[in-house]
């Protein structure tokens, strides 16, 4: 996973390595959650104290916002794999197997950060998980226009519902991501995305 993210030094020690810290925050978030991560053990993973973290990213929230952003730089988003994949069909394939292989990382937390970090959050972190939400529905919203265009274009039968797919796709994948958490492995993670793509509506 890429982590690119440079930031200011000012007011932090010159051994403060910004992109180390952020990804260790990015892991503790993707394991414990956004509420049920605490500051010290961020100080702990992250080899800071809190005045450099702080200093570096403002406050808690701000820290995971920065985090989640970690999160979807990797070298494969899934805008890019809905925007180079020929159909919707296929884009939804790559979504699916993507996700089975991310969620089960060995070096990795299971599951999807976006889908199991704000779960059990409070009221007062609703505007995370707004923040969360937006970011799953522009990827739905994608999805769902690649299916319309297909639909457009003849590749699928006209009375095809593109939202509804679309939906479908996410929920399956939100699905999985609970599984990993649980112990399911890749195989059958994968297995359950081919399950999931045997319903896609066939070509026109």
């Amino acid at each position: 996973m890429e982590t690119a993210i440079a930031g200011k030094k000012i007011g932090r020690p010159l051994s403060f390595d910004r992109d180390a810290a952020l990804y260790q925050a990015m892991l503790l978030f993707w394991r414990h959650g956004y509420e049920g991560t605490s500051l010290s053990e961020l100080t702990s993973a992250m080899a800071v104290t809190p005045p450099s973290i702080y200093a570096a990213f403002g406050d808690k929230k701000r820290l995971f916002l920065e985090a989640v952003r970690l999160y979807l730089s990797g070298p494969t988003t899934s805008a890019q794999l809905i925007a180079q994949a020929e159909t919707a069909r296929a884009a939804a394939m790559a979504m699916l197997e993507t996700s089975a292989i991310g969620f089960t990382g060995e070096a990795t937390p299971a599951g999807c950060l976006l889908a199991s970090s704000t779960i059990s959050c409070s009221a007062a972190a609703a505007d995370v998980q707004a923040e969360l939400s937006g970011i799953r529905l522009e990827i739905e919203a994608d999805l769902t226009a690649k299916i319309a265009d297909d639909v457009a274009a003849g590749r699928l039968a006209a009375d095809v519902d593109a939202a509804g797919l679309a939906g479908h796709v996410m929920a399956v994948i939100q699905g999985m991501s609970t599984l990993a958490r649980d112990g399911a492995g890749r195989d059958k993670l994968l297995g359950i995305a081919r399950v999931a793509m045997a319903g896609w509506p066939p070509a026109t």
